[in-house]
């Protein structure tokens, strides 16, 4: 079912209706039902352990370009943009726009206009979901988000409702909020990206040992919004153990580039336990030009 469903989405998001200004192509993906309308009953082991929200990032406040939020969501004007991340990947089918619940500073609660894996949309990736609506201003800024509805993880062993987070504020740069080390099945070494901005990222090179996936809480870009490199690349330092000994590894490359999202892969040459990564400070940014704290995680495999 996993693979089926990457396989549908690849084909809608490189479809030509993507570069029209009417297409359906995003749209397709997003969803603005306003109300929950999954059947619960369908799902009978899904349960409340292990259902967290990792983060919710204020990343754009009328922001998302007038012709991105027609595709996006078919809706015109400027949008706010607020990823959030779960514990667990998706079930989309399960995901409907009203399943999520904004508290505002004032007291008051909105609902986005709709929701959308995308650009997270490899293999792996269905933990971001971005919310797309007005969610406030910088001067009356989301607190938290809440599950409100039943929203199912892909394995139909998880269910997020009552699931919550705090929101992370507009003017607060991105963090590294998840990794996980990526099953081999799901490599894709040699893969190339998308012409198009959204569509599927790069894959680490045939000589891969293995490959560690990080997760921003927003997209993640050089200043100015180039694609990462070799400078981005070097200042990874994942934190092995190899015989007991504690040691500091620099991915020799790096994958999952080229799509716009908040993911990177970490392409490795050697299988040593990876137990921890870090970022320092000031070197990348999310859309709204916010430079990235010094971060740190700590692989959930």
């Amino acid at each position: 079912m996993k693979r089926a469903w990457r396989s549908g989405l690849t084909l809608v998001l490189t479809a030509p209706l993507l570069i029209a200004c009417g297409g359906g192509g995003l749209t397709a993906l997003s969803n603005s039902e306003g109300e929950d309308s999954t059947q619960i009953s369908s799902y009978p082991d899904a349960r409340a352990e292990g259902a967290e929200l990792l983060s919710a990032f204020y990343g754009l406040d009328d922001a998302i370009p007038f012709l991105a939020s027609y595709r996006i969501c078919g809706s015109l004007g400027h949008s706010d943009g607020m990823p959030v991340i779960f514990s667990k990947e998706v079930d989309i089918a399960t995901l409907q726009a009203g399943d999520f619940s904004v508290m505002l500073n004032d007291g008051s609660q909105v609902k986005p206009g709709c929701v959308t894996p995308a650009p997270a949309e490899d293999l792996g990736e269905f933990r971001t979901m971005l919310m797309v609506g007005d969610f406030g201003s910088i001067d009356n800024q989301p607190t938290s988000v809440e599950i409100t509805g039943n929203i199912v993880s892909m394995d139909h062993e998880t269910n997020f409702l009552g699931a919550k987070v705090d929101v992370t504020p507009l003017e607060d740069g991105p963090a590294l909020v998840h990794a996980e080390i990526v099953p081999e099945e799901d490599w894709e070494l040699g893969k190339e990206s998308s012409r198009f901005p959204f569509g599927g990222g790069t894959g680490c090179p045939a000589s891969t040992q293995q490959v560690v996936r990080v997760v921003w809480a927003g997209g993640v870009t050089k200043p100015g919004g180039d694609e990462v490199d070799d400078l981005e690349r070097k200042a990874y330092r994942v934190m092995a153990l190899d015989n007991d000994t504690l040691t500091t590894v620099t991915p020799f490359a790096l994958g999952d580039l080229g799509d716009g999202d908040n993911n990177h892969e970490l392409c490795l040459d050697e299988v040593s336990e990876v137990v921890r990564i870090e970022f320092p400070a000031g070197l990348m940014t999310d859309p709204r030009e916010d430079l990235n704290i010094a971060t740190s995680i700590t692989p959930s495999n």
